[in-house]
């Protein structure tokens, strides 16, 4: 059904797309929102519509590999998944334990080097899904050519606040100097999943929200956000394209800003006291050369040699 829907404009706007871009981001993740609705928008069990996102999960990764994104981060099971009702719950956990088994074994996996990891509060799951989670885990452990980390039993704020506790103790017991907590200190005590920070967020069904999903990894408010209408199971490579493009224009528009600034910094000193010259030296080692002769160009100040 989903390779009918892709006809030939479909795949000319895909290839138009992948022309337009001039890059990827590195870690892409992903709120997988709308299985439900789909489900009842079709006239279906909600285990179908379940069972259909993980079909397109199954194809985000090979566009993932397509693309050159290195790290992919699923939401699957948030840890106010475990208010819905019994019978969903255990058709979510079956699925899962199904699904990471069936990934740890896939030949495409091994062939391209996928390290998989759970992040959350495992130990919260059933013990089939927390088996299912060290076989996969025991199964890729050994490779690092593209990470997909899968959260289950995951909240942002309990993450947070785990991380913030343990180095507390730690604080109280005399292991750690209060002035010596940094950010390394934090990142050592979230959970062990994503090895970079994430460029860019993508909710599916059509909210506007990130819902509690990797504040920390998030890097504050630098990673790009693309909400979009369609559901999970419906989320096409168009739509992943289209999200990719948001992320590229916000980074240009970041770049863009910060030439701006470092500009406007330029042309008041070179008013006050001249010395725009000596200034550009120091941000030519912070800046892309690129962006050090606009600025050089925009000030009319004579770019120092190198």
């Amino acid at each position: 059904m989903r390779s009918l829907l892709r006809g030939p404009a479909t795949r000319l706007y895909e290839t138009l797309l992948e022309w337009e871009l001039s890059g990827t981001p590195d870690h892409i993740a992903v709120i997988q929102d709308g299985n439900r609705r789909y489900a009842r928008k079709q006239g279906a069990e909600t285990t179908d519509g379940h069972r259909e996102g993980a079909e397109t999960t199954e194809a985000v990764l090979d566009w993932c590999a397509q693309l050159d994104i290195e790290e992919l981060t699923l939401y699957a099971f948030s840890t106010e998944n475990f208010n819905r009702p019994p019978e969903e719950r255990e058709a979510l956990f079956d699925l899962l334990e199904e699904k990471l088994r069936e990934f740890a074994d896939a030949d495409r996996v091994h062939e391209s080097g996928v390290r998989i990891r759970a992040i959350g509060e495992i130990d919260r799951l059933p013990e089939r899904v927390q088996d299912a989670v060290a076989y996969a885990d025991r199964r890729t452990r050994s490779y690092d050519q593209f990470h997909l980390n899968v959260a289950l039993a995951y909240g942002g704020r309990a993450e947070l606040l785990g991380a913030a506790s343990d180095i507390a103790r730690d604080v109280r017991d005399g292991e750690i100097d209060p002035a010596a907590v940094d950010v390394e200190t934090i990142e050592n005590r979230l959970y062990d999943g994503p090895t970079r920070d994430v460029d860019l967020i993508i909710r599916t069904g059509g909210d506007e929200r990130t819902s509690n999903f990797l504040p920390w990894h998030a890097n504050g408010n630098e990673a790009a956000v693309y909400f979009c209408a369609p559901y999970w199971p419906e989320f096409r490579k168009v739509d992943l394209l289209r999200a990719i493009r948001t992320y590229e224009s916000r980074a240009q528009s970041w770049r863009k800003t910060r030439v701006q600034r470092a500009l406007a910094l330029v042309r008041a000193i070179e008013s006050e006291r001249g010395d725009g010259g000596r200034i550009l030296r120091r941000l030519r080692d912070r800046l892309p050369r690129e962006q050090a002769d606009a600025l050089c160009e925009q000030a009319d100040i004579e770019r120092p040699a190198d």
